[in-house]
Formats: structure tokens, C-alpha cells, sequence
């Protein structure tokens, strides 16, 4: 995201949530969040796919709404709500975006020119046509599993080079385009790992009876809310619906200019473009990568460059959270934080506390919980330790191939689970001797000073796996920076 989409961004939601009526709030969040998906959607080669994966964005959401929600409503209910007018709404700017293509020098508002309308027409039917269907479908349980089954699918292709690879040459051959130019570059999928992660919520949380009721028009604008469909935070339904519902009810306060949200906002947000374009960007510079790695020989500069890194990584992911936040309280919806100065904690258990808060939440929440609930209930006792074991790795696995399904991502998450494992060992262990050393300020000192200190480092270490594309470069700089 340059400088640009985040003035534009933040003017549009200056707009929004202060300038307009507070009943037409909601409609102007919705119709900027589509807006966005489609005007950031990355350039991809396939013809049309630009315009495609955006709104099978839409579509998804719309039939997760559909097998969640709409079930459970009947059609007066939904006249009533505005669901139908919503449909007719997205359906109109869909159709309008598509129009561009024919604007000549103006056109377009994605990467490159729209499909024909009449492709576009056809597939608004079928996406329409889709959530009555589902709407009137019994056995919506088995629904729901078969939707969480479609989009782990689909985040298993778009997050796999090879998966990716045959996928981008099945469209090259329905489009008409030469199937051996085929890359894993080509799916570049706007922000769909984090709906994918919103979707999976509210699809289990419908599975155990904790799905909040929604119209379509707010189930949407949850989904791709434009503040945070590119790099989260990934906020609850209950939550953010309940936030949405605060700023577009009418009050007797109407939409009175609120001016310590606009100081908390704007430093938000110029606090984290500063650390995404002049911190991030800059040690971007000299920062760990594929080329430098197999280029420096110094041991020190290897971990100038490991350093580097970790500090880029931090401040360019945390920069588009604080930007993400700032512009949603403009807007009134206060999205949740994602990092608590991650770098400054103790132990390892502290800095996945502290660090993408959101993503570790709902790992914890959806995977790691259940998972150590069914083995602990297990006929055959299993011991502690081992559950404690199997859940971590897994889970930290589980949050690695999240970022790409490579050996890299793999051991990223296999260093980290054992590191909390670790931790988590040697927490129970030194618990009971720490009383006496309450006694002592120094020691106890020193004890956190040191946490830090191999807690940081442990960290950095482990982004030599994350930077690096393959196991072998990252072993050749673990040996460069033990100085072999």
C-alpha cells in the first residue's frame, strides 16, 4: 500500500464517519470496501483475473451469509432488513466496475480492463441465484463443513507454488493464454488470507451455536472491511458488527465531530506510515534476503543483516496495523491491536502474546484448544507434556505454512513450537525456585534482562527461515553466523 491509497483511504473514511448522515454510514463503508478490493487487487497476467478474484471475494462471503445466516430469516424478514437492496447494491457496482472497460482513456479501476458485460451478468446470476439455493437448502451444518472444506482448499492452492502453478495454467488455457508462461505469480489474490480466516470464524462459530445475526449488508463489509483487508487485524464478527452497528445507529448526538478521535487516529496512522515507509522501507535496504544472503561472508554484518530484518519485518507489519486502526476509528469502528512491543518481552510465550495478537488468537481459539481438549479426553491417558507438545508444534506448523506452504514456513513454525515448548518446560520447572529470588532486585533483574536477551535472539534466529526461500541458504547463514 503506497502513500496514495492511504491518503485516499483516509480521506474516504473521514468522509465516511464524520462527514455523512449516520444511517448512510454503513452503505458508504460497504460500497468503499468493495471499491478497495478492487482498485488494490494486485496486476496478474491472466486475463481478466483481476476483476474475477475480487468478485469471488464478494461471492464467497455472500455464501457463507447465505448457509450462516440467511437460513434463519424468512424473505419478508429479509425485505425488511435491506438484505435484498444490499444484493441489488453490490450487484450494481459490480456491473458498474465492469463498465469501465468501456470508458476508453479511463478506464479502469482494476489493474487492467473488465470481462464483457455479459460474462459479468451471467456470473451475477449464478452468484445470486447460489445464495437462494443455499437459503432454502436443508442439513446446513453439512453445509457449513463443506464451505470450510472449500476455502481451506483454496487457501491450500493459492499458498502452494506447485498447486498454484497448475492453477495458473488451467485459467491460461480457458482464457485463451499460452499455459507455459504459467507462474505461481500469477494468483495474487487481494487480502484472502485474512478472509479466509474471518469466513473460517464465523462458519465454526455457526457449527457450535455462536453466530451473531447479520444482514448481508453488514456481513460484508465485516469480511472486506477496506482498513484491514490487505494485513488485518482479524477482528470477530460479534465484535466488529457490534462496532458497525454503534456508528451507523442514529443518536441523539447524530454525527457530532469528535475531536480526541481524530487525534488518535491521525497519530495512528502517521505513526504507522512512518514505520512501514521510513523505518520498514529503509532497512529494507540493508536487511536479510535471498541475494545478500549468499553474497556476505562477514559473520558480523550477517548479523547486521539478521537484525536488520527483524526490526523491518516488525515495523512494516505493525506500520499497516497502526495505519489500519487509525483510519477505522475515522470511520467509528475500533478494530483490535495486534502488537503489544513484541520485542521487549520476557519469553517466547509473551511475544506470540504480544505479536499478530489476532492471528495467535485464532489459532488458539479454533485449533490449539480443541485439539488439546480431544486429547485430554482421550480413554487412554496421555501425559502432559506430550499434549502440550503436540498442540504447540502443531499449532506454530499450522501459523507457518498460514504464510506459504514451503519447507522455509514449515521450520519457521517447527522453531518457534519447540522454542514454546521449551518455554514452557522450563517455566514449570523454575516456578517454584523463583520465590527466593523475589527477595534479591538484582538477581531478579538480571533473570529478566536475560529472558530478553535469549528471547529476542531466539526470535531473530528464527527469521532465517522465514526470509530465506529455501533450507539450504538458511542453513548457509546459520553458519555464517556462528562464524563457520
Amino acid at each position: 500500500m503506497t502513500l496514495v491509497y492511504i491518503l485516499v483511504l483516509t480521506v474516504f473514511a473521514l468522509l465516511a464517519g464524520w462527514a455523512a448522515p449516520r444511517p448512510w454510514r454503513g452503505w458508504l463503508l460497504l460500497v468503499g470496501s468493495i471499491i478497495t478490493i478492487y482498485w488494490l487487487q494486485p496486476l496478474t497476467p491472466i486475463r481478466n483475473l483481476d476483476f474475477w478474484l475480487p468478485t469471488l471475494s464478494i461471492a464467497l462471503t455472500a455464501f457463507v451469509w447465505a448457509v450462516t445466516q440467511a437460513g434463519k430469516l424468512t424473505t419478508q424478514q429479509l425485505v425488511k432488513q435491506g438484505s435484498f437492496l444490499t444484493a441489488l447494491v453490490i450487484s450494481a457496482m459490480i456491473l458498474g466496475i465492469a463498465l469501465t472497460r468501456y470508458l476508453g482513456p479511463l478506464c479502469c479501476l482494476t489493474p487492467t480492463r473488465p470481462p464483457e458485460l455479459l460474462k459479468v451478468l451471467i456470473a451475477l446470476v449464478i452468484l445470486w441465484l447460489g445464495v437462494v439455493v443455499l437459503n432454502r437448502l436443508t442439513g446446513r451444518r453439512i453445509l457449513a463443513s463443506v464451505a470450510v472444506l472449500l476455502i481451506i482448499g483454496l487457501f491450500i492452492i493459492f499458498k502452494s507454488d506447485q498447486l498454484s502453478q497448475l492453477a495458473s495454467k488451467g485459467l491460461r488455457s480457458i482464457s485463451g493464454q499460452p499455459a507455459s508462461l504459467a507462474s505461481a505469480l500469477d494468483l495474487q489474490w487481494l487480502g484472502f488470507s485474512y478472509l479466509a480466516f474471518r469466513l473460517l470464524h464465523v462458519l465454526r462459530d455457526y457449527q457450535t451455536g455462536k453466530t451473531m445475526p447479520s444482514t448481508l449488508g453488514e456481513f460484508v463489509t465485516y469480511a472486506i472491511f477496506f482498513p484491514s483487508i490487505t494485513a488485518g487485524p482479524i477482528d470477530r464478527s460479534q465484535h466488529f458488527i457490534g462496532e458497525l452497528r454503534k456508528t451507523t445507529t442514529p443518536t441523539e448526538t447524530g454525527s457530532r465531530f469528535n475531536q480526541a478521535d481524530l487525534v488518535q487516529g491521525s497519530q495512528r496512522i502517521l505513526w504507522g506510515a512512518f514505520k512501514k515507509i521510513v523505518l520498514a522501507d529503509g532497512l529494507a535496504l540493508v536487511a536479510l534476503g535471498q541475494t545478500n544472503a549468499s553474497q556476505v561472508k562477514s559473520t558480523l554484518w550477517m548479523w547486521v543483516l539478521l537484525y536488520a530484518y527483524a526490526l523491518r519485518i516488525y515495523f512494516d507489519f505493525s506500520g499497516y496495523t497502526d495505519i489500519a486502526i487509525g483510519i477505522g476509528i475515522f470511520t467509528g469502528i475500533k478494530l483490535p491491536e495486534n502488537f503489544d512491543r513484541p520485542y521487549l518481552k520476557q519469553n517466547l510465550t509473551q511475544f506470540w502474546n504480544s505479536w499478530n495478537m489476532t492471528l495467535a488468537l485464532w489459532f488458539r481459539a479454533y485449533f490449539f484448544n480443541p485439539l488439546t481438549r480431544a486429547l485430554r479426553s482421550r480413554p487412554q491417558k496421555l501425559p502432559a507434556w506430550f499434549i502440550i507438545l503436540v498442540g504447540q508444534l502443531s499449532t506454530m506448523l499450522l501459523i507457518g505454512l498460514w504464510h506459504g506452504i514451503t519447507w522455509n514456513f514449515a521450520a519457521w513454525g517447527a522453531w518457534h513450537g519447540l522454542g514454546l515448548f521449551i518455554h514452557n518446560r522450563w517455566s514449570e520447572w523454575i516456578r517454584p525456585r523463583l520465590a527466593p529470588m523475589e527477595t534479591r532486585p538484582r538477581l531478579s533483574q538480571a533473570l529478566r534482562a536475560g529472558g530478553w536477551l535469549v528471547t529476542f535472539n531466539y526470535v531473530a534466529l528464527g527469521w532465517v527461515w522465514f526470509a530465506l526461500p529455501n533450507i539450504s541458504l538458511a542453513l548457509g547463514v546459520y553458519r555464517k553466523l556462528l562464524g563457520i
